[in-house]
């Protein structure tokens, strides 16, 4: 007989969780929870929920029927577990189909008893003490239970097994029927739950009344089966009876409750050792009742000890399972819970040709909290957190934290991956709204990395890597929601080696600088942009994004940095001996400017190779300020102490402001070639340019342009004011001897656009002409003057 329920084993957590609004509430209604704003309040007397079991029962179908929406989404029960729609749910009567034969099995039973004067319960002393023993079974379940003893007491079961082995199943069921009446007089708003239980233990204690006819034993309130007459072989008969009401009763509960969605792995097998726990205290205990029930029936409700001890050990059993898949300060499924829950949604969306997407969210900064108002702050924040994450969650999504501030939530189904990223922008501006600690009121940002199955992954671990890794994009370009992207994902296996290989190259020297010049508009050699190059043995050339993406993604970066320093300072040593004063500018990671140490470490190579500090140049982009923004300054202020010059590259893009041009002692700002590609051809980007200029140069700043390919934009730029150009029309990127040579070829002179060449070269070809015509006109005997 099960007609109680369990809820959180922890009370701690119970305490911390009915002060959530979000909390795992229970109730007989679907949670729906579409607006954002509402949030279901808990059912009377109810405790926090559980998490969802492979074998015991949860409130379903006819205790509430479950909200399902027009769109084929999942819905919530009252655990808040999403139950997907599903072929294979039972059906809505299968409740009431349970109930009607039970009420038929029973009504049979007494009408027999009736007609055939049989008694219902046995008399005397024996009967008034399986009496007592049943009130004081109904008192412990009532008044400890609140809400916690469902779906795995054993106490009900052994004393119910016990009366069907000694007076037959009328007795067993007149028993199981008082513990469900009483209990649920005692909680009036779970009645219809006891109701279910009660007829399914009905139902098991029938099965078990077959079990002993098969073997021609039939045992009635008036002639028992004594033990006096077991032998040997009575030991098989009954552990038949016991296991055929238990597999009857777990079953029939397990498929009227439990969601269509899968066992979990960790919750299947403590389940199972839960069971054959109460199995084997069955066939222990119910015999003993029985023996003690016809020798000295007045020792009868001393049983309750051991009855209730063994309930103390399923609980503690089904405690211990669930804090293997509950964090223990929101309260909120973990990490393992969470793998195991988005195998089964995976597989359920296979099946149907669905997507499924995973999001990770991570609060950014959160660590400023925790150092600054110490750690019982933060889990304080993060318990609002958690809350608001649950308020928000859409319909059928699932969450989980991972640990420290970082969260998940599953969609198990996903109708596109722009929805999911809708639905990921809702979430993480929620989680931006205003949190109040004390009175603080604190505002903190989310980034949030989004995976979709099958397009990212097509299995758990994979999924929640790749939306760790967009995540971790999300964070890094303050972008606040990404999706995984393959090419910006360093972990695949092809990067992996990709990494290792250049790690090889540059031990070995494989790596090449090339060199594309910088001129001003006079034709002047402005300097020089060392550009990294590298030619695979096997994939040939490599292009640049790609492997420098992985070397900021890895800890290759500050090697490769170093690296391109070494060979540019060591190539612009040569240059100066071979009287080429040009300067060089070599990029910089934001990653680099974060090592402490690198001002100095610039320093001493410019030293080491006899180069001044203004034949260098650093180019920077704005992203060095958004990690560490004070560490940032001081390495720049370092840098530029020693002369070292500072560009500031990619200008128009990502977070350019007014604010880090005043912040960053920079002399020089390169325009974006996505501003200048399209200069001749649209307005818009010519007045950005314009902008722009006007801008740098009342900040004492030059102006490069990059990507300039062809003549019309070199005109355009020289008219609005730009200081220099940088592109194919002047030069593409050159190895190191063909620079040399490029540069020995200017001269004094400089650079010349081959446009301004022909026409020079038609103007002299002009004035060639002319004066031959001249000549011929003065000597018509064509003979030539010397």
């Amino acid at each position: 007989m099960e007609p109680t329920e369990s809820a959180a084993p922890d009370s701690r957590l119970r305490a911390r969780l009915l002060r959530a609004p979000g909390a795992w509430l229970r109730g007989r209604r679907a949670v729906t929870n579409t607006d954002p704003g509402s949030m279901p309040q808990p059912a009377p007397g109810s405790g926090p929920c559980t998490l969802s079991t492979a074998v015991e029962p949860r409130e379903r179908a006819w205790t509430a029927a479950p909200h399902r929406g027009t769109d084929g989404a999942a819905t919530l029960t009252g655990t808040g577990a999403p139950v997907p729609q599903d072929t294979r749910d039972p059906l809505p009567l299968l409740p009431l189909l349970v109930v009607a034969a039970a009420a038929v099995l029973l009504g049979t039973g007494f009408f027999q008893a009736f007609t055939g004067r049989h008694a219902l319960f046995p008399t005397g002393t024996a009967g008034w003490s399986l009496a007592v023993l049943t009130g004081l079974i109904v008192g412990h379940l009532v008044a400890l239970g609140r809400d916690r003893w469902w779906g795995g007491t054993g106490s009900g079961g052994a004393l119910t097994v016990a009366v069907l082995l000694l007076y037959g199943w009328v007795p067993a069921g007149m028993v199981s029927l008082t513990v469900v009446v009483l209990v649920g007089v005692a909680r009036r708003h779970r009645w219809r739950q006891g109701l279910l239980h009660g007829a399914v233990d009905i139902l098991g204690i029938g099965a078990g009344a077959l079990a002993l006819a098969a073997f021609g034993t039939a045992p009635s309130a008036e002639s028992p089966w004594l033990p006096e007459t077991w032998d040997l072989y009575t030991a098989p008969q009954v552990a038949l009876v016991a296991v055929a009401y238990l597999v009857v009763t777990r079953v029939l509960l397990w498929y009227v409750h439990a969601p269509r969605t899968g066992a979990l792995p960790t919750v299947t097998r403590t389940a199972l050792v839960r069971q054959g726990l109460l199995g084997i205290a069955l066939l222990g205990i119910a015999p003993l009742i029985c023996v003690v029930a016809i020798s000295l029936p007045i020792l009868l409700p001393l049983f309750a000890i051991p009855l209730v001890a063994l309930d103390s050990t399923l609980w503690i059993a089904r405690a211990r399972a669930e804090e293997q898949l509950r964090d223990p300060l929101t309260g909120l499924p973990n990490r393992q819970w969470l793998l195991e829950r988005t195998w089964t949604a995976l597989d359920d969306a296979e099946r149907i040709g669905a997507r499924s997407a995973l999001m990770l969210i991570d609060m950014d900064r959160f660590r400023s909290v925790n150092d600054t108002l110490g750690h019982l702050a933060g889990d304080r924040l993060l318990l609002q957190i958690a809350d608001r994450l649950r308020l928000a969650l859409p319909r059928g999504a699932e969450a989980a934290r991972l640990g420290g501030d970082e969260f998940a939530v599953l969609l198990p189904i996903a109708d596109s991956t722009t929805s999911a990223t809708r639905v990921a922008r809702q979430l993480v501006a929620a989680l931006g709204s205003p949190l109040d600690l004390d009175g603080l009121t604190l505002v903190l940002e989310a980034s949030a990395g989004l995976a979709v199955f099958p397009d990212h992954a097509l299995d758990a671990e994979g999924l929640l890597r790749r939306a760790d890794v967009a995540m971790y994009q999300a964070k890094r370009d303050r972008t606040g929601v990404e999706v995984y992207e393959s090419k910006r994902d360093s972990n695949t296996p092809d990067r992996l080696g990709l990494l290792g290989d250049l790690r090889r190259a540059l031990d070995a020297g494989d790596v090449e600088l090339h060199y594309q010049p910088k001129v001003r508009f006079d034709g002047q050699v402005a300097g020089l942009e060392a550009l990294v190059r590298w030619v695979h043995p096997e994939r040939g050339k490599v292009p640049p994004d790609e492997f420098i993406a992985i070397a900021e993604s890895s800890g290759l970066m500050p090697h490769l940095t170093e690296y391109v320093l070494e060979t540019a300072l060591g190539q612009v040593a040569k240059w100066q001996a071979q009287g080429l004063k040009v300067p060089v500018a070599v990029n910089v990671s934001p990653r680099d400017v974060h090592t402490p140490g690198f001002a100095g470490a610039v320093a001493a190579r410019l030293a080491r190779h006899g180069v001044p500090a203004g034949a260098l140049q650093l180019e920077i982009t704005e992203h060095v300020l958004l990690e560490d923004p004070q560490r940032a300054a001081d390495t720049l202020a370092g840098l530029t102490g020693h002369g070292v010059k500072m560009s500031l590259d990619d200008f128009g893009t990502g977070y350019s402001s007014l604010v880090h041009l005043r912040r960053l002692p920079v002399s020089e700002l390169k325009i974006d070639r996505s501003f200048v590609a399209r200069l001749a051809v649209d307005n818009e980007d010519a007045e950005i340019v314009r902008c722009t200029v006007d801008l740098a140069h009342s900040l004492g700043l030059l102006v490069v342009a990059e990507g300039v390919e062809d003549d019309e934009t070199w005109e355009r730029l020289r008219d609005l004011g730009c200081d220099a150009v940088q592109g194919w029309l002047v030069a593409a990127a050159m190895p190191a001897e063909e620079t040399t040579a490029w540069l020995r070829a200017r001269g004094s002179r400089g650079w010349q656009r081959p446009a301004d060449l022909a026409a020079a070269r038609a103007a002299a070809a002009g004035d060639s002409g002319a004066a031959e015509a001249s000549n011929t006109a003065e000597h018509p005997s064509g003979q030539a003057v010397q």
